[in-house]
């Protein structure tokens, strides 16, 4: 008679598995002994909200956002850059931390996201208060992400839900919005005249943003009327 672990008495949760660090069970040949095995146990079940550490790392970001608004607004541009910085060694680190120790959670593959967007979202449209960009390049990130948020809101609203499939080329204008990002901060913090590649770098997030927005939309279309 082989042991009894937790998955043969919890439901499973393919999309989100958590490896447990033990497993109950009934020792072979020992009718009613109960036995502690740490051999881990992949499992789902009562995982999908705990606050895993990656998922305490990602509001860490969350709560640092109102934070850098501040120093923006406050032209404290080395505080503001320090932090940016920092939100972005969390994005990387909250994604190792759940995948080298199994702690993937559907809480964390909803928030890790919009932790991402806010902190981008409200960057540029700060920046753009404080007239440090233009006006045009926040209105075309924030245009295309509400876009998107509005697509995914109607599918559900439907009972056509949506799933969420990120474009490569939206990937590579994300990363180039982050890479603009740091470099107007550091510019502004180091006195360094960036005018030019800032230029080039936010006609190019423009024309990218215009056509993941075009790309996500005939997606979306293909899926509705399918």
């Amino acid at each position: 008679m082989r042991g009894i672990g937790i998955t043969d008495i919890a439901p499973r949760d393919a999309r989100n598995p958590v490896a447990l660090p033990f497993a109950i069970g009934l020792a072979p040949g020992n009718a009613g002994r109960i036995t502690l095995s740490t051999t881990p146990v992949r499992t789902g079940a009562g995982t999908r909200g705990r606050m895993t550490i990656p998922n305490l790392i990602t509001v860490f970001r969350l709560v640092l956002v109102p934070v850098v608004i501040l120093m923006i607004l406050q032209e404290e541009w080395g505080w503001a850059l320090a932090l940016f910085v920092i939100a972005g060694i969390s994005d990387g680190l909250d994604g190792f931390v759940a995948r080298r120790f199994d702690m993937r959670s559907a809480l964390g593959a909803v928030i890790d996201p919009l932790a991402d967007k806010a902190l981008l979202v409200t960057i540029y449209v700060t920046l753009a208060i404080v007239e440090v960009i233009p006006a045009w390049l926040a209105i075309a990130v924030v245009s295309r992400d509400i876009m998107i948020v509005m697509a995914f809101m109607v599918s559900s609203v439907m009972a056509r839900p949506m799933a969420v499939k990120p474009l490569f080329i939206g990937k590579v204008n994300t990363g180039l919005q982050i890479v603009l990002a740091a470099l107007v901060l550091g510019g502004l913090t180091f006195g360094l005249d960036l005018d030019r590649l800032d230029g080039f770098l936010a006609i190019l997030i423009v024309a990218l943003t215009i056509l993941t927005a075009g790309l996500y939309l005939a997606r979306w279309l293909k899926h509705m009327a399918g």
